[in-house]
């Protein structure tokens, strides 16, 4: 690789890096996918599942269209807080410690969901609920490309995000068993919500055993040799760092407890100009995203009941599986397969494009929203591709393009940001159905797709490059010691003050 990817931050810090990136895939790799990607399969069953449990209890507490909404909406503002503040603490305090926290705060906000008395209390409990979920966003994604290899980081860290796929399937499931067992709905929705605390307690139990993140632990505190010693175990040997000259002192050129601030932290995300483009592209695509996908998918049986007046809960439950299984399943796993062949960032494009695409078709021809087949049809296909593509892409990027002490704390920012514009969406969504029908909301989704799709041409292209490499790329260090050869591909990302 020669001085390609070898950023000067210290002979530590580069041989962790450069053990990690070159590690082939191995079981160190599929156990650390399946810790993170628990947690996500936690996540996606608790914020999807309350579409479900939202349709059962609007009728027996007798909710307005905006009680519902708070209580399909309030896990997400919960999500924006935890994403934004757990963010920040993990690149402060480290990955591991927030790891295990946010696992403990999901298993309390789901007990305490399943003994609501009434919806504000629901309110409170899933809003504590997605804290935790909201945590779990950037230290999942982050801790997990901090692992990676780099021509398999794409594919490992979407693998993580895959899992969102078995609890948007599991979720229905449960709920058709339950209801077709005869179970009352006040039982169905209860034991829906507390089934949610099920896998957090097997993360918890699962993220105690695992070590710090080593890029982490190599950039920002210093290597230690228990520290070296415990990946090397945790890998099976995989990844070893013997003789990497680690004292346990931190680098006096990479830890700058002064950066690890947090007023430092946001000014410098604000004030260099690449890194604030960074976080309008990510956040911004993220933000956009959001609204349309969230805003869809949690009102997906009042829009099916819009699209089929005549169907029975039971089902649009089916329906929703299907989408599910038949289209969203196949998204996921085909973005984990091509993606670092195809590249994250035009990935992200193509399925935005295809997103604008078909939302646009759907608003602008009437007969599609009044018949359910041909809807289904094309709304299928946004869900393919928004799997393969900004569902996926938006989780992945922002954990390999923001410099290492601020990697935690730039992917919370992005995942606040995209879990506000969700929040937005789950008010909007059913505000303007009401308002301007369904294909007028479509329609604007078509837009907010298109828009994301151009701030996204704001990032640069990670895909099988170094995560040094990408510090060294975004932080302008090339001619200035860095020893880094390579240019950045021209005209993607201002470095410094100035296009590379």
């Amino acid at each position: 690789m020669g001085n390609r990817d070898t950023p000067h931050t210290g002979s530590a810090a580069f041989s962790v890096g450069k053990a990690l990136d070159e590690a082939p895939r191995s079981r160190f790799h599929l156990r650390a996918v399946i810790v993170s990607g628990a947690g996500f399969f936690t996540d996606a069953y608790d914020l999807f599942v309350i579409s479900i449990v939202a349709a059962l209890v609007a009728k027996g507490w007798h909710l307005s269209t905006a009680e519902k909404s708070w209580v399909t909406g309030s896990a997400i503002l919960g999500a924006f807080v935890g994403a934004l503040v757990l963010g920040r603490v993990a690149d402060r305090l480290g990955r591991k410690s927030v790891y295990a926290a946010v696992a403990g705060i999901m298993i309390f906000g789901a007990l305490l969901s399943a003994f609501a008395t009434g919806w504000i209390f629901l309110v409170v409990a899933r809003f504590i609920l997605g804290v935790g979920i909201g945590g779990d966003y950037p230290v999942s994604a982050v801790l997990m490309s901090e692992y990676s290899n780099r021509a398999d980081r794409g594919r490992m860290v979407g693998l993580v995000f895959s899992m969102q796929a078995l609890g948007l399937i599991v979720g229905p499931l449960v709920a058709l068993g339950l209801l077709s067992s005869g179970a009352s709905h006040d039982t169905t929705w209860r034991l829906l919500l507390g089934l949610g605390a099920v896998p957090a307690a097997t993360v918890l139990w699962l993220r105690a055993r695992m070590p710090e993140s080593p890029r982490f632990e190599a950039h920002v505190r210093g290597y230690s040799a228990e520290s070296a010693s415990a990946l090397e175990r945790f890998s099976e040997g995989v990844v070893s760092l013997d003789g990497a000259g680690f004292t346990g002192a931190a680098d006096a050129t990479v830890a700058d407890p002064g950066m690890l601030a947090p007023s430092g932290a946001i000014r410098e995300l604000l004030k260099n100009r690449s890194l604030l483009r960074l976080v309008l592209g990510t956040a911004g695509s993220w933000l956009l995203f959001d609204y349309a996908y969230y805003g869809n998918t949690l009102s997906l049986p009042a829009i099916l009941k819009k699209v089929a007046p005549s169907s029975s809960l039971d089902q649009q439950l089916l329906f929703t599986l299907g989408l599910f299984v038949v289209c969203a399943l196949p998204g996921y796993l085909l973005a984990v397969k091509h993606m670092d062949r195809i590249g994250h960032k035009r990935l992200q494009l193509i399925g935005f494009a295809v997103m604008a695409a078909t939302f646009l078709v759907l608003g602008a021809v009437p007969v599609l929203t009044t018949l359910i087949a041909p809807f289904l049809v094309i709304f299928g296909v946004s869900y393919l591709f928004i799997e393969f593509g900004p569902n996926t892409t938006t989780f992945v990027l922002p954990s390999e393009l923001f410099p290492v002490r601020l990697r935690t704390t730039g992917h919370g920012i992005a995942a606040s940001i995209g879990k506000l514009g969700a929040f937005i969406g789950v008010f909007l969504v059913p505000a303007l159905q009401d308002s301007i029908g369904l294909r007028g909301m479509l329609l604007i989704a078509a837009g907010a797709a298109a828009a994301g799709l151009g701030l996204t041409l704001l990032l640069p292209e990670p895909a099988r490059r170094s995560l040094d490499e990408m510090d060294a790329l975004i932080l302008g260090r090339h001619g200035a010691g860095s020893g880094l050869g390579a240019p950045a591909v021209a005209g993607e990302m201002a470095v410094g003050g100035r296009v590379s």
